[in-house]
């Protein structure tokens, strides 16, 4: 027990030391670029997102919660061994769903929203599954199925909004606006932050980190997952369906992700499917968030929060004529050093269990030279 503690000390103290040196960086980068304002323009963003109080923080909390539910998805899958980086295309086609369900079937009344929402997890589940099923009964990698899905994703929405009048607003070239009763409510949190566009879906996105939570860490069903992930084959031994783990794996990451979709497109922020020939950042901005909360579901849902309170800060820095791309210099330098600490972490844990496999065999023959 106390081993893994100082496993999980380690992940999180590898993740403030990326923190640490990503903000190191874009302060270099804000002295390159006007060296009067950069220690104003540096201040702003660490706290530009608290100038504006329960309002700052707010917004916020809505900017983080598409990609919280992003990351947990690729966080998941990647503690299930696999590498889910169609996050992209399964946020898309489940906010299809949750767009299609909020125009055109007006006729639940106030569980409107929530039929919606469920349109935006099935569609995610569906989209997230095909990768499943070719890695399951045709091996095929994951990694190059799920990107390739990402752009059939995108174009498959693009041309069903286009082509279906109903859905087609021509004059701005998107999605019409879904029905009122299809928003997610506020659930009080316009009294927390008042002002802001946070609503529902962030308490939304906390219970589902809490489920994946359990689901990995307190289930059988979860032990099973992950033990399909470490060792397909000696999972098959033990009498485990490996074929349907990874298949129900890529199907609930796709799940989270399609939730991701629902939850900002029923947010009621005029938010609207745009036709335009662009994969979904929210879905590549989970794969950022999955590496810097180390794929675990209560480090990323922080992750999330921290890299939105990153880039609400940052909308401020053009007070001082800053270009707010820094920050995106700060978080990807933040996800280069996170991706190098979770590698050297791996191979240590690889070069431990090699020590620790060579010890017991040295001590079996040492103790059958005994015996002898």
């Amino acid at each position: 027990m106390k081993h893994k503690k100082h496993i999980d000390y380690t992940a999180a103290a590898s993740s403030i030391f990326a923190i640490i040196i990503g903000l190191l960086v874009g302060l270099l980068v804000l002295l390159l670029s006007n060296y009067r304002q950069a220690l104003p323009g540096f201040f702003t963003i660490l706290t530009g997102a608290l100038t504006r109080g329960p309002k700052g923080i707010g917004q916020v909390f809505y900017y983080a919660t598409p990609i919280i539910l992003t990351g947990l998805s690729v966080g998941f899958a990647f503690k299930t061994g696999l590498f889910n980086i169609g996050a992209s295309g399964q946020f898309i086609v489940g906010a299809f769903g949750a767009v299609f369900v909020g125009i055109l079937f007006k006729g639940f009344g106030s569980a409107h929203w929530i039929v919606a929402v469920i349109a935006s997890i099935l569609f995610g589940a569906i989209w997230g599954s095909i990768p499943g099923i070719l890695k399951a009964y045709f091996n095929v990698n994951e990694v190059i199925a799920s990107i390739m899905l990402n752009y059939i994703g995108m174009y498959a929405v693009n041309w069903t909004v286009k082509g279906y009048k109903p859905l087609f607003n021509n004059l701005r070239n998107e999605s019409k606006n879904v029905a009122t009763t299809a928003e997610i409510p506020k659930m009080g949190m316009d009294y927390l932050f008042p002002g802001s566009s946070v609503n529902g879906g962030f308490l939304i996105a906390i219970l589902v980190v809490i489920i994946i939570y359990i689901v990995l860490h307190k289930t059988t069903f979860g032990y099973e997952l992950k033990a399909v992930g470490y060792n397909r084959n000696a999972s098959k031994y033990a009498g485990i369906n490996e074929k349907k783990s990874i298949i129900l794996s890529m199907t609930i990451a796709g799940a989270v992700s399609g939730l991701a979709g629902g939850l900002l497109y029923l947010a009621g922020t005029g938010k609207h499917i745009e036709i335009v020939d662009r994969l979904a950042a929210e879905g590549f901005s989970g794969i950022s968030v999955a590496l810097l909360g180390v794929c675990h579901p209560i480090g990323i849902l922080f992750a999330g929060i921290f890299i939105a309170y990153l880039t609400a800060g940052g909308f401020y820095l053009q007070l001082y004529e800053f270009s707010t791309e820094i920050i995106d210099i700060i978080i990807a330098v933040i996800i280069y050093f996170s991706a190098f600490a979770l590698m050297v972490r791996s191979l240590l844990a690889k070069f431990k269990k090699q020590k620790e496999n060579k010890a017991v065999k040295k001590a079996a023959i040492g103790e059958g030279g005994n015996k002898a």
